[in-house]
């Protein structure tokens, strides 16, 4: 008799939980890029700096990026928990934070300018940290006292309720917002503004990267991008111009880097996949697509970090910077948002990124050069005992050439990667369920944001499902976070499987290495044909 496996408990439960935050982080910024690029484009153009200069139109950067994009991030973080009814909450709060923020900064500056004519003022303390604190604790809140009353109120009183009780809330949000998290928020942003500069000063800004460089690989920059970099590199980039701290974790150059170091240096099928990876990788700006190269050989994330240092050292020393964020990480975006520093800055962010990827090639090189005998060895060891099976079957066999083309596949995204049996396997004893026999109609790519390295996964399978002749089944991507329940298998890369199950326990899992080129495509359509023949 067969019994359901207990959960057991998972390991990385810490990794998971930081990727579980900066996922959220990213939730509420990545939406509103297009507002940051807007803010950029008028920066670029219309400041007296600009391309071309106008006093009217320039009028609107101030406004923009000091109650615009706040606003809008704390009602995207207050949509995110509770709809609209968050969003409307989290905006209210917001606009406490940025008054409360500005009466601080004004009474700091009375009180400097009292004692010294001569005293220097604060500028404005942008309150992007406190939006993204206020956005999701407003709406988490409203969504708590809406439960108690639910069912409640009287028939022919639910509107009148529902508005005024949101409408409550929002002030008492917006008092708290005003008071303490104004007051949290501008020492936070002077503690963290002071360490930045003091690596500055001490020309320690490139050791940034043995932090940046393996959190990227690991899924776990979001937090550190997000919460940190995009804030204080926004405030930064208005007082100055552009800031250097849009390009610790953007920068393209080490991403190419490895992967240029794969293709010449690489064995096969992790050889011949690595142009192709490293077109979509700068071209496109979806940086994943290097992370399995990496971790395959977890050796070479000191090459991204020789990388990484490499092009900020550059960007440091030759005054490099962004004007917004770049995202995703493309050339072309990076160079969109250097551009609108002057021509003269986006010769140095090229640079960085030329000198970034030149570094993290040399030294990728020779860490894979030292371990290439050993490497073809084990291809040569696997091959040989595959031949050997088949010679004492006496005939040939699909599942054995599946084997060697798999095991070649395996070696370009990474050893080790477990067939859709194995995932099968994984969610029954996860799930307590004793087969995943659900059909399949909706496949849905997840990942961080569900915008980049999911919507090409999602391009690929789909397009081998059509040829297969079931263009009925629905392939789309989403950011791990929207997964809903509804769908019928899910996919994601290895790292980000955990979080995916814990959103949807029903639905079948199948994890990969790489979005762009995984053995696994096949299985899962021979599964959908095998649903659909049965």
């Amino acid at each position: 008799m067969t019994t359901a496996s207990t959960p057991t408990p998972r390991a990385g439960g810490a990794r998971v939980a930081v990727q579980r935050f900066g996922t959220f982080l990213s939730g509420m910024i990545m939406p509103n890029i297009p507002a940051l690029i807007a803010w950029g484009i008028f920066t670029m153009f219309f400041i007296p700096k600009g391309f071309t200069p106008n006093a009217d139109l320039s009028t609107i950067v101030g406004p923009f990026i000091h109650y615009l994009l706040p606003l809008v991030i704390g009602y995207t973080g207050g949509y995110m928990v509770y709809k609209q009814r968050g969003g409307v909450v989290g905006i209210i709060a917001t606009m406490g934070a940025i008054a409360g923020s500005d009466l601080l900064i004004a009474q700091f500056n009375a009180a400097a300018l009292a004692a010294n004519p001569d005293a220097s003022e604060l500028g404005q303390v942008h309150m992007f940290i406190g939006a993204m604190i206020l956005g999701p604790l407003a709406a988490w809140s409203m969504k708590r006292l809406d439960a108690l009353w639910d069912g409640k109120v009287r028939s022919g009183f639910e509107m009148l309720v529902n508005m005024f009780s949101a409408g409550i809330w929002g002030f008492v949000m917006a008092i708290i917002g005003f008071y303490p998290i104004a007051w949290l928020v501008n020492g936070l942003m002077t503690v963290l503004s002071s360490a930045v500069n003091w690596l500055v000063s001490l020309n320690l800004l490139p050791l940034t990267s043995i932090l940046i460089e393996p959190a990227k690989v690991l899924f776990l920059n979001n937090a550190i991008n997000h919460g940190v970099l995009t804030p204080l590199g926004l405030t930064q980039s208005e007082a100055e111009g552009k800031s250097i701290l849009f390009l610790l974790e953007a920068n393209p150059g080490p991403g190419l880097g490895l992967l240029l170091a794969f293709a010449v240096f690489g064995i096969g099928a992790a050889r011949a996949s690595a142009p192709g990876a490293a077109v979509i990788q700068f071209l496109g700006g979806i940086h994943e697509v290097y992370f399995p190269y990496a971790l395959m050989k977890p050796s070479l994330i000191l090459a991204l970090i020789a990388g990484g240092m490499t092009g900020v050292t550059t960007n440091m020393l030759l005054g490099g910077g962004l004007v917004f964020p770049a995202a995703p990480g493309s050339i072309f975006a990076v160079s969109a948002a250097a551009v609108a520093a002057g021509v003269p800055n986006l010769l140095v962010v090229l640079l960085s990124v030329v000198l970034a990827a030149t570094v993290t090639f040399l030294v990728a090189g020779i860490i894979l050069r030292a371990s290439r005998k050993r490497d073809l060895l084990a291809q040569d060891q696997f091959e040989a005992a595959v031949d050997k099976t088949a010679a004492n079957k006496g005939k040939s066999s699909e599942a054995l050439a599946g084997l060697r083309s798999g095991a070649a596949a395996n070696a370009a995204v990474g050893a080790g990667q477990a067939p859709v049996q194995a995932d099968l396997a994984a969610d029954s004893i996860a799930t307590g369920a004793l087969s995943a026999t659900r059909r399949i109609e909706t496949v849905v790519f997840a990942c961080d944001a569900g915008m980049g390295s999911s919507a090409m996964g999602a391009s690929v399978l789909r397009n081998k499902i059509k040829k297969a002749g079931y263009g009925d089944v629905s392939v789309t991507n989403k950011a791990i976070a929207n997964l809903d329940g509804s769908e019928d298998l899910v996919i994601t890369q290895q790292q980000l499987t955990d979080r995916a199950r814990g959103r949807t326990p029903d639905a079948v899992h199948v994890s990969v290495d790489n979005f762009m080129n995984s053995p696994k495509y096949e299985e899962v359509v021979d599964l959908i044909r095998d649903q659909h023949e049965s």
